[in-house]
Order: structure tokens, then sequence, then C-alpha cells
């Protein structure tokens, strides 16, 4: 599992190096949800599956769309975009805009509107029912706040979707400060056990968790369940980590050299 977290560690690295070109971005929220976005396509999904299109492949929905970064970084070293891509991030008539879109090969729905990813995700689950397809929907903690999110996690209870699994970046923060100021969110597994859903947790920093949960809830489980991975904002530099104003913000020289050189040495 090394392995997983040193490829992280680079995809952290292309995000850089994507916002320091455009000078725009979300990069304390991309730097979080590496590890689960490396551990989906590196090691669970069949990303060949995927890249084909096929109709029985697993479908994936990053519902905190602002971090589009780090999925680009993710789905161009798994060959769905040429590499080069990433440098027009952000750039005038670039398709590799700040939320995806499906002008980007591998990416299922156009998100960002924070709140409607899960609602897409039950719909899939649904279509797909009683087929071999997982749903697999990321959201940021500071969407939770949205009412729709809460009528689909009613949704997918109610219809039995045990190929929905919703997995929430729980680092705490949000654009305009904490969770626990902004919205309180506890008891979040209280909330989602209310509504039916088993409900598991791990350090959204260690893929070999992510993936042992995510086995655990699949296994017997008649309906969907969430993975709260609790994560930290900015991960990979002592500049950004836990740190609010880190949501959207672009580093100076000095701070995209230091953040460059903490991320180097996180995987060496």
């Amino acid at each position: 599992m090394d392995t997983l977290k040193k490829i992280a560690y680079e995809r952290r690295l292309d995000v850089l190096e994507m916002i320091w070109a455009s000078k725009s971005g979300h990069i304390g929220g991309s730097m979080s949800c590496m590890d689960i976005l490396v551990t989906l396509y590196y090691e669970i999904m069949d990303t060949d599956k995927i890249l084909k299109n096929a109709p029985d492949r697993d479908r994936f929905i990053l519902s905190k769309g602002h971090c589009a970064e780090a999925l680009y970084a993710v789905l161009a070293d798994k060959g769905f975009f040429p590499k080069e891509d990433l440098k027009t991030f952000g750039k005038f008539d670039t398709a590799l805009a700040e939320h995806p879109t499906k002008k980007i090969p591998g990416v299922e729905i156009a998100t960002g509107a924070l709140g409607h990813g899960l609602s897409i995700g039950v719909g899939m689950a649904l279509g797909l029912k009683n087929t071999s397809s997982t749903i697999y929907v990321l959201m940021g903690d500071g969407e939770l706040a949205e009412g729709s999110v809460w009528e689909a996690i009613m949704a997918a209870n109610k219809y039995s979707l045990n190929n929905l699994i919703a997995i929430i970046d729980r680092n705490y923060l949000q654009i305009s400060g904490e969770t626990k100021d902004i919205m309180p969110l506890e008891s979040l597994v209280g909330k989602f056990e209310y509504f039916g859903w088993p409900v598991l947790l791990c350090d959204a920093h260690n893929p070999e968790r992510i993936i042992a949960r995510i086995k655990e809830g699949r296994q017997g489980n008649a309906g969907p369940f969430a993975l709260i991975a609790e994560s930290i904002k900015g991960k990979g530099s002592s500049l950004m980590e836990y740190k609010t104003e880190w949501h959207h913000q672009i580093p100076n020289e000095a701070q995209y050299k230091q953040m460059k050189e903490d991320l180097r040495h996180g995987y060496q």
C-alpha cells in the first residue's frame, strides 16, 4: 500500500502544478481526497472497463466537483487523456474546467452544484440494480448541509441500493470556516444510521484501511453504506494542512516552492 501513497503524492504534485500554472483551483480539498481517488482508480475499480465505457463498468461521481483537478490528475495518469492536457487546466477554451464535465473521458456526469451528486448516484444505482456495477459517490463534509443529500439518503435506503457507496471526505473545513460552526454535522454516524445506512469510518490517507472498509461494507449488506473518511484539508504540506484559507487560495512563488518540496518529501 506504500505504492498507492506514493502515487497519491505524485498526483498531489500534479495538482499543485495545475493550480500554479492556471492561478486558479481548489487546492485544499483536492489534497484531502487524493488518497481516496487513488485507491478507487488504482485498486478498487476496473479502470479498463471505464476506459472502454463498458455497460457493466463501475461509476464514479465526484459530487464535490470543485476539486476537479484531483480527479483530472488521476484520470490523466490512468490514460483517459494525455497528461500534457493537464497544463490547460483552467485556461480559456479548455475541456479541463474547474468543475468536471462530460467532455472529459471517464467523467460520468457534470458536477459541482453541491448536494446533487448523491441524487444522481441514486438514479444510476436504481438503473443498474441487479448488475455487477457499483456506484461510488465522493462528497465533501460541508456539502452535507444541503437538504437534497438527505432526500437521496432516504431514497437509497427505501430502494435497498446495495450497489451504492457514499464516501465522505471528512476534513472538518469548508470555504467559510469549520463545519462545526457553519452547520454542525455530529453525530454524523448517527444521522446516517437513523436513515438506515450502515456506516464505517477510516483514515482517508491510509489506502489499506480504505480498501478493507469498502470490502467490509459490501459484505452481506442489503442496502447502501457510507464510508466516513477522516482526512486533512491540504494534506501534504504544513503550509496548508488544517487551514480553512487553503480551500481556494493560490500560492505565491515562495509557498509554491515550499509545497513542492513538502510533497516530494511526502513519498521519499
